[in-house]
Parts: structure tokens; sequence; C-alpha cells
């Protein structure tokens, strides 16, 4: 049985453990969870899963739950600057030595039961939570919803920010594939709630099957903007006059009024003032989320990797920055749709600096040459060693009145808080 010390012995020892970074399955998680916890005691949970979104909608329920002056929990992947961000108990990030703790009991539980690096992390969060007195727990899907580890929890209430493609290599390259695998985290007789306004169809065919209770946006509840806030609607509820959520972007409305619906499911059990809800939504913060730092020349931060997310992107810059040149820092993972995501962005990019990552996921200097090279994109520039290189070019290229503009992974946006904490 191994035992470490610190944090990053612990994590540098399961990223060797387990052949596989991504190993979809329920089973030898579900087998370390029930050793750990026989009584699968657990808070009150709401699960969410979806292509993008699903950070905004977990950190609108922690603000909200947090307002109402309850002990939350929130489990999320992945993290922009420490691993400890994942695992949060009243928006405060958990120590080194409770997780480790918990890394400990895990061990001392799994026997020959391989797990990977995000397996021993969920069970990490799950562990602290039911032993931590918690009023309600909030897990984020990490990849898809029926196999993911976080699904060996069955929730008390579903939600589904976004459909869109991305992780074809583990979910399938269809919205009605991705769908499918998403719908995975539904249960019966249980509110399951869905913020994308056109879910493909094998999405609702799973909430019939499963007999959920199923919510879609649009349909069963939905918003109206007015010219200084917003009203929420759900059948014969409504909030009127919300403030304008506390993360930018008119794709947050959407995850805002799913997320109130949320909140009011589960009303009963847990219940929550319409003030709560206002602080929550204007209060909510998220790094990397068209997160702005006001430098000498402004910098956008913008962790979209797909081209739904960077589809948002572009409304955004639109709508927020227009006639603005945009100097773009850019780097990506090899199995994203890096072409897709050049061609809707190039419109609205002037140049282009990309920025080497050290993951061994990410796209090479070669690849982005290749992929760059049959795309429209007229200026680009390579060679650089890393992040810093490649932002320091684009800054010299850049006037005060335009815009740097660091995207396309969270690896990237990780780079660049580093960078300037450093500063």
């Amino acid at each position: 049985m191994m035992h470490f010390d610190s944090l990053k012995d612990w994590l540098d020892w399961q990223e060797s453990l387990h052949p596989l970074a991504i190993d979809m399955g329920l089973e030898r998680t579900a087998q370390v969870y029930h050793a750990l916890n026989p009584d699968c005691i657990k808070p009150p949970t709401i699960t969410v899963a979806g292509t993008n979104g699903k950070g905004s909608c977990i950190a609108y329920l922690e603000a909200i739950y947090r307002a109402q002056g309850y002990r939350v929990g929130a489990y999320s992947s992945p993290h922009i600057l420490k691993y400890n961000e994942r695992i949060k108990i009243d928006g405060k990030p958990v120590s080194d030595e409770l997780i480790c703790e918990a890394f400990a009991r895990i061990e001392s539980v799994r026997g020959n039961t391989s797990l990977s690096y995000f397996e021993f992390g969920t069970l990490a969060a799950l562990d602290i939570f039911w032993r931590s007195g918690l009023d309600i727990q909030l897990l984020e899907v990490g990849l898809g919803g029926r196999l993911d580890a976080v699904n060996i929890v069955d929730p008390d209430v579903s939600l589904i920010s976004s459909i869109g493609i991305d992780h074809v290599d583990w979910l399938g390259a269809t919205r009605e594939a991705i769908g499918q695998e998403k719908a995975g985290i539904f249960r019966a007789k249980t509110p399951a709630i869905v913020g994308d306004c056109n879910p493909p169809e094998s999405l609702l065919q799973s909430a019939v099957d499963k007999d959920a209770l199923l919510y879609c946006i649009g349909k069963d509840f939905g918003y109206k903007k007015n010219t200084t806030d917003w009203d929420w609607f759900a059948g014969d509820l409504h909030i009127d006059q919300l403030p304008e959520p506390g993360l930018k972007g008119e794709h947050q409305y959407r995850n805002a009024s799913a997320v109130i619906l949320a909140v009011e499911v589960l009303a009963k059990s847990l219940p929550v003032s319409d003030m709560s809800i206002r602080t929550g939504l204007k209060n909510t913060l998220l790094p990397g989320r068209f997160q702005l730092i006001n430098d000498k020349i402004p910098v956008l931060l913008d962790v979209g990797h797909n081209p739904e997310a960077v589809k948002t992107l572009v409304d955004y810059l639109n709508m927020t920055f227009p006639g603005k040149k945009i100097h773009a820092v850019f780097s990506m993972m090899k199995d994203k749709d890096i072409a897709g995501v050049l061609e809707i962005m190039n419109p609205v990019v002037y140049d282009w600096f990309f920025a080497p990552l050290t993951n061994p996921r990410a796209a090479t200097e070669p690849l982005m040459r290749e992929i760059f090279s049959q795309s429209s994109v007229a200026r680009v520039s390579f060679g650089f060693t890393g992040f810093a290189e490649a932002f320091n070019a684009a800054k010299n290229q850049a006037q005060e009145d335009d815009l740097l503009l660091v995207f396309g992974s969270f690896f990237l946006v990780s780079d660049c808080l580093n960078e300037f904490e450093k500063r």
C-alpha cells in the first residue's frame, strides 16, 4: 500500500499508476466508493454535465447556496492554478492535508482496483464531502455523463447546460450520440433540467426512457431580458428584475436560468430566498471565463476550446469590444477541432501567436503549422518556447487601444495567470 507525505507526490504517483489518462466506466470507481462509504451516505446532490457551461452552473449554484448560508461542497475540473481548486467547501479550496488523508483512505481500500487520476480525485471529493457535514454537494461531470466517475452518485437534480461536439473519441461525433451519453446522469422520478435551446432527440428520449422529470429551457422555463435587468419564469413561478449575471456573455442567462430552476425544484428541502438568488448570481466569479485583466493593454482570457464555445466568444467580442484590433495568443489540445475553431475565430482576430504547451495532449508546433497553412489565417507567428514568449510578442505588436486575447485551453489560461502572478 502506497503512502506519500505531500499532495504533489500523491498526484505524480497517480498519473503514472493507470495506463490511460481517461478510462470510461463506473465499476472500478463504484467498488472503491462502496468500500470507503458502505452506507452510501451523501448530502443532497446536484450533478451538472454539458459540453460548455458546466463550470459556470456549478459556480452560480455555489454562490446562491452560500448566499443563503448553507454549507456547500463543490467538485469541478480541471483546475487552473492549483489542484485544490477542484474540491471546495464554502468557496475555499480544501487543504493539501485533507486531500492527502482522503487519498490515503482510498489507497487503504482499493486493493488491486486500478484508478485513473480523475477517479482518485472524484473519490477524494466525495469522501471529503460526506465527512464534512455539508448541506449540499455540487458535482461537475468531467467527461460525458453516463460513464463518468461522478455518476456513481445518484443526484437529487441533474442539470445539462449544453450539447456540442467535443471529445468525439469517447462520446461520438454527433450531437445525438453525445446527448445520449450526457443524459446518463438522469434518474427516475428526479428533476432533469436542460439548458440547451435545441436539445438532441436522443437526450429527450433518454429522459422518457428513464422516467426522469424533464424541464427544457424555452418550453418549461425561460428568461426575458429587459434594459437593465432580466426576468426568470417557470410555470407560475417567476422572479423579476434580476441583476446581470456575474459571468459575462449571452449564454450565461441560459446557464443562470437553468440554475435557478434547480434551486427552485430543491426548495422544499433546501429553501432559498429570492434575495440569495440575486446576491449569488451577481457575485459569481470564475477564472478563465471571459475574464478581463485591465492592464495597459487589456487582456481577455477564455478557456473555450470547441466550436460552440468560440461562437459564443465571437459574439461577446463583437458586442463588448467592437472595432478593436485583437491579437490572439492561442493553443489547443490535439484531439480538438482546431480547424473549426480557427474558421470561426479568424474574422475577428487580427493576428495569431501560437504558444506551445508542455501537456502531452497539446497540439505540437508542426501540427499547428499544418492546420494554419490549410486555413484562411493570414498572420500567424510561431517559434516561441512557451506562453511568456508568445504573449510578449503579441503585446509588442499591440497598441494601447487593442485587445490581447488568450484562449483555446484551460492549460494556456493557467500559464497566463501563473505569468501574471509572477509579475
